[in-house]
């Protein structure tokens, strides 16, 4: 893979005159020809929605600025996450840390509350309810944007498998295992490791996952929560939002994946959603960091994950700049097929074939 970073270098060179006029795509249009973009982001919280009606919920300004920049850029699909820890942790001078544990019923209470929060913006936006891959090209044609429905944290289940029926029937169709707080299924990055990876419950929820057909997402996961997961699953799994590791200490440092985390994923057919946090220090090394990703584990399993509302100094805050995101890849040496997959067709693949 190194000849390939080489060739995109010697690309760069080549390509000042194309750069000098770099400044003038925001204003292309690139879903108006005749093969459109499919775009999809596999992780986003718009306007902080799992947060309303409570304190920490900006109001509904966010929400509706979100919802208009996701119209007007065209974005085909995306997975909107509920938060399952969102009532036990905090933010303070050091990140997100747990403030204490969920009392016996409340994470599954508050599932419930959310789920409906989302389902009613859902309804009242004209968003198409996904639950199949095929709802991507149901979006297309419609020109609507197709909401999948994931969970972030499996703090919802309480240690439950049996939950996931539930899940699976309220429209959910991806859960990521861990978040911020420890909870009964596996290991973090942020935090001591307590299962030794992957623990007997975190087990039975991969199978019963397998078994509904619902996408594994190991965000947050150690590698020893990945490879657990990677060992027992019969389906491609995604790290729905991470960036590959650097030598240097930068904030959200801990949140980054190694090349051989990286690889686990994609041996299983699985994407891994590069992710546009303040790890990076523009949208320009943005771009560098997705294409080291590639670099690492090919263009078939590489997408995006913008953590969208939620996220830390975020280089792409707004889907607005689908347009860039797009147009940069290209600038970066990408062919027009390899930058159909990144942006989108690589989870089409996904969801074809887990859902």
């Amino acid at each position: 893979m190194e000849s390939n970073q080489v060739n995109r270098r010697d690309f760069l060179q080549k390509a000042g005159s194309f750069l000098a006029a770099a400044p003038f795509v925001n204003g292309i249009d690139f879903s108006a020809d005749d093969k459109p973009y499919l775009t999809f982001d596999f992780h986003a919280h718009p306007g902080l929605f799992f947060a309303k009606e409570t304190k920490m919920y900006p109001g509904d300004g966010m929400l509706k600025k979100t919802l208009g920049d996701i119209k007007e850029g065209k974005l085909t699909g995306a997975f909107f996450a509920l938060v399952a820890d969102a009532k036990v942790i905090e933010i303070g001078l050091t990140g997100v840390k747990p403030s204490r544990s969920y009392e016996p019923n409340e994470a599954w209470a508050e599932y419930n509350r959310q789920i409906k929060i989302l389902k009613d913006i859902i309804s009242v936006n004209d968003l198409i309810l996904a639950t199949k891959a095929s709802s991507l090209d149901d979006a297309l044609k419609s020109k609507k944007t197709a909401a999948f429905i994931s969970v972030e944290g499996g703090d919802f289940l309480e240690g439950n498998a049996s939950h996931l029926d539930q899940m699976y029937q309220d429209g959910v169709r991806s859960v990521q295992l861990v978040h911020y707080h420890t909870n009964e299924l596996g290991d973090l990055q942020t935090e001591q490791p307590m299962h030794n990876g992957l623990s007997v419950a975190g087990k039975e929820v991969v199978k019963k996952m397998n078994k509904l057909k619902m996408l594994i997402d190991l965000a947050h996961a150690t590698e020893a929560t990945t490879k657990a997961v990677c060992d027992i699953t019969d389906a491609p799994i995604i790290i729905s939002h991470s960036i590959l590791q650097t030598g240097d200490n930068r904030p959200m440092a801990k949140r980054a994946i190694s090349v051989d985390h990286a690889k686990m994923v994609a041996r299983t057919g699985g994407v891994i959603g590069a992710w546009p946090s303040g790890f990076n220090t523009s949208f320009e090394e943005f771009l560098d960091n997705t294409l080291r990703l590639i670099d690492a584990v090919g263009v078939d399993h590489v997408g995006l994950g913008t953590d969208m509302d939620g996220n830390f100094k975020p280089v792409f805050s707004t889907y607005t700049q689908l347009p860039e995101w797009i147009q940069g890849l290209k600038s970066k040496g990408l062919k027009d097929d390899e930058v159909r997959k990144i942006v989108g067709g690589n989870a089409k693949r996904v969801l074809n074939k887990v859902l």
